[in-house]
């Protein structure tokens, strides 16, 4: 729907903020209605995350209220975003393909699975009362498999990465599932958690699907360590096929040394970016450091970084050590002999 014109005049201002309405004159540009020229109003709730104020010329997404061919009322919702975001995700599939090449394409195909599942599984499962922890537990290691499988393939490497990966999100879900009992953190700390108890889903467990979130969202970044891990691995047996096994393990522990060095940084920094704003108001109130980490919202931000990242520390073991046993099971050397048969060094 695009703005023709607008009203401001019913817009009350106090200080930052602003409430009332805004009255506007649009044209419905899509739908049933394509063409039609109509009044529309835009209220404000007086909220700077809400609230919009438009001007001639923009393009919003609006609820349409009609009686046959009547226009009886337009609500404009927000601006629209659809297109850039559709073009965002062109650009990225087309960066992706480019340098990615055929496993660029399965990345993207394992990407869309995973919005899909996500969308189409998932959260309509938990909405229907699914048990949120053994719920985003199998949504996890399916995302896992088929990921994984997908991008490298039904191959050693891939399945030593599928089973480091696997371990991992385990070792994830039963830290947060202990802990999260521990802080006694409720899970209507999340943005909009307590909204769906007033939405009529007063049954959902808000803390368990807080919990089921810990480590359905660690579940990347412990699948990438996996695959970094399995792929140096294979790449240095490809290289030296009469590598020992033992040597082969602890170039493993050496590279998840290194990743995880970073690695944990990398979930500091994604998991705390949200609350930027909440931790600069308590430096600004001059709050006390041992107020600050007992409060929900940080503790629940400090759950969620500690777990994923403990789960990061234990899956580079992990994998290095199935990696070391299942990558060099049955290996022969150049003249044919076999080496190292099951439990050697």
């Amino acid at each position: 729907m695009e703005v023709l014109s607008t009203n401001d005049a019913n817009i009350r201002q106090f200080g930052i903020v602003k409430t009332g309405e805004q009255s506007l004159k649009v044209r419905v540009l899509s739908g049933e209605k394509k063409g039609v020229e109509a009044e529309a109003v835009n209220l404000m709730m007086g909220r700077l995350e809400f609230d919009r104020v438009y001007q001639a010329g923009d393009i919003a997404l609006a609820t349409i209220d009609s009686s046959g061919d009547r226009v009886l009322q337009v609500t404009l919702v927000d601006y629209y975003r659809v297109d850039k975001e559709a073009w965002l995700l062109v650009i990225f599939a087309v960066l992706l393909v480019a340098y990615g090449g055929w496993t660029g394409a399965r990345s993207l195909l394992s990407f869309l699975f995973t919005a899909m599942l996500l969308w189409k599984v998932l959260l309509p499962g938990l909405l229907k009362g699914w048990d949120p922890v053994l719920s985003s537990l199998l949504i996890s290691a399916i995302l896992c498999v088929v990921i994984i499988l997908l991008v490298s393939g039904i191959d050693r490497r891939g399945i030593t990465a599928m089973l480091g990966s696997l371990a991992g999100v385990a070792v994830t879900c039963v830290m947060g599932v202990i802990f999260g009992e521990l802080f006694s953190v409720h899970g209507a700390v999340k943005p909009f958690s307590e909204t769906l108890l007033y939405s009529g889903f007063a049954h959902l467990d808000l803390t368990r699907i807080f919990l089921g979130g810990i480590f359905l969202a660690s579940s990347g970044a412990v699948m990438d360590l996996a695959m970094d891990i399995s792929s140096a691995l294979n790449e240095l047996i490809e290289k030296r096929p009469d590598i020992p096994r033992g040597e082969l393990i602890r170039s493993g522990m050496t590279v998840g040394r290194m990743v995880i060095g970073t690695m944990t940084t990398t979930l500091l920094l994604a998991y705390t970016g949200g609350f930027t704003t909440l931790l600069m108001v308590f430096i600004a109130q001059g709050t006390p450091i041992i107020n600050i980490l007992n409060i929900q919202y940080v503790a629940a931000e400090v759950l969620h970084t500690m777990v994923g990242s403990i789960g990061l520390v234990t899956v580079a073991p992990l994998t290095a050590v199935l990696g070391g046993y299942f990558l060099t099971a049955g290996r022969k050397l150049p003249h044919g002999s076999e080496v190292e048969p099951a439990g050697a060094d």
